[in-house]
């Protein structure tokens, strides 16, 4: 069987390639690909991308060719550029269902990325084609981690709870509580996952909206952004510890905080300490927590079935 070779260029070197080794660089099917090297007919006609109808992007066959003495051949990293930029473009993340306030299930919503085996399959059709054409990009459904199901079956069976009390006349310390407790609410941690308090709180910084309150350094109280979230992970804690969670990582302050007993704190700064802690049941959790007047609410619930041990 005659095999059909045709030049490929990268920044590194020049090659003969065989259709099938082309294919398997773009990831296309192999038939495909003997398809398309079999027409060998070049114009600077312009492809126009569209999604749902509307043009996201413009490409001329001339963006991709490298021009050689006997015939003009594809670049294939500059292919692969542009598939990463349309990756980008293209990509919108899931949205998990959610509990409201209510306590209505809010449902997911599914995310989509771009289709690479497809959307190459189409574009080389142009390349190697006549005239300009157009390609509608084709995508892959990202369906949410967390949907309604899960959340009707894990909301049902309470594990853990922990409230604490504090001054909600003072206003930056109250808005930097809640920013906190609305990162933690609604978070769902699967079984062996380990959650990061740091992770999921974020960063607290002014552009987020945390403000300026009084916070421990070194045993001595002091003014910084985020004063008041050390609440927050103290009663996250002893509501995971209820539930008999593995604690993976936990400090102290250097000095007794009034929120909750002796040694019952959780400690927390950003690049600084940090509370983890392992779901090690059997069951997915979730995290419901809120600011209610001067307390801070944090319920820890699962499936029917989850055996607890209270502490």
């Amino acid at each position: 069987m005659n095999r059909k070779y045709f030049l490929y260029t990268s920044s590194e070197f020049n090659s003969v390639r065989t259709c099938r080794e082309v294919g398997r660089l773009l990831k296309i099917p192999f038939l495909t690909g003997i398809l398309l090297l079999s027409q060998l007919g070049f114009y600077s006609n312009e492809l126009i991308i569209l999604h749902k109808e509307t043009e996201v992007n413009r490409v001329n066959r001339s963006d991709f060719t490298h021009p050689s003495p006997e015939i003009p051949t594809i670049h294939v990293e500059k292919y692969l550029e542009f598939l990463e930029l349309m990756d980008k473009e293209m990509y919108q993340a899931p949205k998990n269902a959610y509990i409201d306030k209510s306590g209505h299930i809010i449902p997911g919503v599914a995310g989509h990325k771009l289709y690479r085996e497809k959307f190459s399959d189409r574009f080389l059709r142009y390349y190697y084609g006549n005239g300009p054409s157009k390609l509608e990009v084709p995508l892959q459904p990202i369906h949410p981690k967390v949907d309604e199901e899960l959340l009707a079956e894990i909301r049902v069976h309470k594990i853990g709870q922990f409230v604490s009390s504090f001054n909600s006349y003072n206003k930056n310390r109250t808005n930097n509580i809640s920013l906190a407790a609305e990162a933690l609410n609604n978070h769902v941690l699967f079984p062996q996952e380990t959650f990061s308090f740091n992770k999921i709180v974020g960063k607290r910084t002014a552009a987020r909206g945390y403000m300026k309150a009084k916070v421990i350094v070194r045993g001595e109280f002091s003014e910084g952004i985020g004063g008041g979230i050390c609440q927050v992970s103290s009663t996250l804690f002893n509501a995971v510890d209820q539930a008999g969670l593995k604690i993976v990582e936990r400090y102290c302050h250097t000095r007794q905080v009034p929120y909750v007993p002796f040694g019952r704190d959780a400690t927390v700064s950003w690049n600084g300490p940090d509370f983890k802690f392992q779901n090690n049941i059997n069951q997915p959790i979730l995290i419901l927590a809120k600011v209610v007047g001067g307390r801070v609410i944090i319920n820890i619930f699962s499936a029917e079935g989850v055996n607890v041990s209270y502490k």
